[in-house]
């Protein structure tokens, strides 16, 4: 009997299993640093089995949460420019930027407790999101609907705000006043205006 391959696909019912614990993990850990694996498997609607041949330890669980959250973010770019006019997407998309900062806030605490631990892993760069932020920066530049120049570093760096936002705060409407004005400042200078 042959195994498969540890990089083979997953079968569907094995990545809706792995997307399930997933999306339970990141509002239980999002919750409580330390929430239970079993009360995550639980909730999950999986077995113990299943949910250790996924993430055999909770560093393994905790940063694919935070690795997942962020594959989430960066798709959403293309998806978005694909549906929207630029600037449409790339202020739709700074919302969901939004949310997943205040998802890793409250991820943080589990983040650091896996991250900090001696041996323990590196904490994952974010890369994908910057990568996102470049594709909708450039569409909008070719668009003329920002000013030209914009860098992923100058655009974090103008919406650094977001992780200053308390989680327990009414976080939107603080968000979206900071995203619009962002907005604006980006589209100040921009040839199609």
């Amino acid at each position: 009997m042959s195994r498969p391959r540890k990089d083979a696909p997953l079968r569907s019912d094995a990545q809706r299993n792995r997307e399930r614990i997933l999306e339970v993990a990141t509002a239980e850990l999002t919750r409580c640093a330390d929430a239970p694996l079993s009360s995550i498997a639980r909730k999950a609607g999986v077995g113990q089995g299943t949910f250790y041949r996924n993430f055999p330890h909770r560093e393994a669980l905790v940063l694919e949460v935070y690795r997942y959250e962020m594959q989430q973010v960066a798709r959403a770019a293309s998806t978005l420019l694909d549906t929207r006019e630029p600037g449409e997407a790339l202020r739709e998309w700074m919302d969901r930027l939004a949310r997943f900062a205040m998802t890793k806030a409250g991820l943080a605490d589990a983040i650091r407790l896996v991250t900090s631990a001696p041996g323990g892993p590196d904490k994952p760069g974010p890369t994908p999101v910057m990568e996102a932020a470049g594709l909708l920066l450039r569409a909008n530049e070719e668009a003329g609907t920002i000013r030209p120049g914009v860098s992923e570093d100058d655009f974090f760096l103008a919406i650094a705000g977001l992780w200053q936002i308390g989680q327990g705060e009414d976080w939107q409407p603080r968000a979206a006043r900071l995203l619009d004005l962002v907005m604006d400042g980006l589209r100040a200078g921009a040839p199609g205006r």
